[in-house]
């Protein structure tokens, strides 16, 4: 298991501008804690692993290429819509330390429950997770410095836009139910956004009103 992390780690030097930070988070985050005891053989293998009713923790490579492009920075405060096992939100806390903060929302209760338990377990202790529809956001927690979606959405919630700080970042995999393009947005002064395009990918739908299952 330590081989294939090393692996991924050397792969990811030689091909990603990953910077020194998020490298250290992934090395000290334990996915292994975050996947069923059934798959953990495969913690290290650059792929999506299946969970429960139909969702999946995302390959290495993409929780980095996620983590990456939201240029976090120490104590920021980050808002998570789909919690899954907590993996990525564990990475998120790693970067943004113990003055920063990460608040995650999850609709499917086992999930809750269990990402609950694996941020328990690993000694997390700056990610708060929720039972909610995350997609209408959090107000009374807003503004928030960045905001990452873990879920396919057909748009960027204009609830989420709302609460995120001018300068602030808002990720996610925005398309149809098959296919999305990962989708970066930068909040402008007026309160539009200035939109990138990273590349297509493809996540399990998100629920709830900007989703495609309810």
């Amino acid at each position: 298991m330590q081989i294939q992390k090393e692996m991924l780690m050397r792969f990811w030097t030689e091909h990603f501008r990953f910077s020194p930070r998020e490298i250290i988070a992934f090395s000290e985050v334990k996915r292994e804690h975050f996947i069923s005891p059934a798959m953990k053989g495969f913690a290290y293998h650059d792929r999506p692993l299946p969970l429960l009713r139909g969702k999946t923790i995302s390959q290495p490579t993409t929780v980095m290429i996620m983590t990456h492009a939201l240029e976090l920075e120490p104590g920021e405060k980050v808002f998570e819509i789909g919690t899954g096992s907590g993996y990525q939100a564990a990475i998120l806390g790693n970067i943004v330390g113990n003055k920063g903060k990460v608040i995650s929302t999850e609709v499917i209760p086992e999930l809750v429950s269990f990402a609950k338990e694996n941020l328990e377990k690993t000694g997390v202790r700056n990610v708060s997770v929720f039972e909610d529809d995350g997609s209408k956001g959090i107000p009374l927690e807003a503004p928030f410095d960045k905001i990452i979606i873990t879920a396919a959405c057909r748009e960027f919630p204009k609830e989420l836009v709302e609460q995120l700080r001018p300068a602030g970042i808002i990720l996610g995999p925005v398309g149809d139910a098959h296919e999305q393009e990962m989708v970066r947005g930068i909040k402008r002064k007026d309160g539009t956004i200035a939109l990138e395009f990273l590349g297509q990918f493809l996540f399990t739908p998100m629920y709830g009103k900007y989703g495609f299952e309810v």
